[in-house]
């Protein structure tokens, strides 16, 4: 046995021996492989093939979607624990990503090829529900982004914003400029600043330059 296989098989029986069979564990240990980033990287870009899944270990990843005009919008995180159900789906089916993956806290993750996950939905009962599981989830983040454009004003979408970075980050200190909110949100810079100003009135942030402490989740 390697030294990669050791560090796997301990890392996935710290995060998911509860969850998998050992047979699957074992399986996961001789095809998967680690992989440690840090925040700002790109996990996968829009376009790219996708060949592999990941079994976030740590940290937080941001999952972006690119509207035609060419502007993004943040539709949910990835924590530990989690898989993006939307790469399963596009692995499977050999698509291109239509999402973007950044990492938003340094985050280290086991990557799977996509030649084995499909078998193991027949093969292991575990794996199945985690798939099923975790694109429940994922589906149900994205209609909540879906309620939030169509039915939640902007200052109600930043409050939201604010309260789930502070939530993935475990911290409401938050090291963000308003440039990088408005990216996530699709909107102006000039409009958060704003939005800001009257959170921070009200109580429920108190903003500075480039920091912004949640007061209200």
């Amino acid at each position: 046995m390697n030294t990669q296989e050791v560090i796997l098989r301990k890392k996935i029986g710290e995060y998911y021996g509860s969850i998998f069979e050992k047979e699957l564990i074992e399986e996961i240990v001789k095809v998967g492989f680690l992989e440690k980033y840090k925040q700002g990287e790109i996990l996968v870009d829009i376009g790219e093939n996708m060949t592999h899944i990941p079994l976030i270990l740590q940290g937080a990843v941001k999952i972006i979607r690119k509207e035609k005009e060419g502007e993004e919008l943040v539709l949910y995180f990835l924590e530990k624990g989690d898989t993006c159900a939307i790469s399963f789906i596009n692995c499977i089916n050999r698509k291109e990503s239509i999402f973007k993956a950044v990492v938003e806290n340094d985050a280290e993750a086991i990557f799977l090829p996509v030649e084995y996950i499909d078998d193991w939905l027949a093969k292991f009962k575990t794996w199945r529900h985690f798939i099923i599981d975790s694109y429940h989830f994922r589906l149900i983040e994205m209609v909540e982004s879906i309620d939030g454009l169509a039915f939640m004003n902007m200052h109600h979408r930043l409050l939201k914003y604010l309260s789930d970075m502070a939530l993935v980050h475990h911290d409401v200190n938050l090291d963000i400029t308003h440039q990088q909110i408005a990216n996530d949100l699709n909107t102006s810079r000039v409009v958060i600043t704003r939005l800001l100003k009257q959170l921070h009135n009200e109580g429920k942030v108190y903003s500075t330059r480039n920091k912004v402490q949640v007061l209200e989740l």
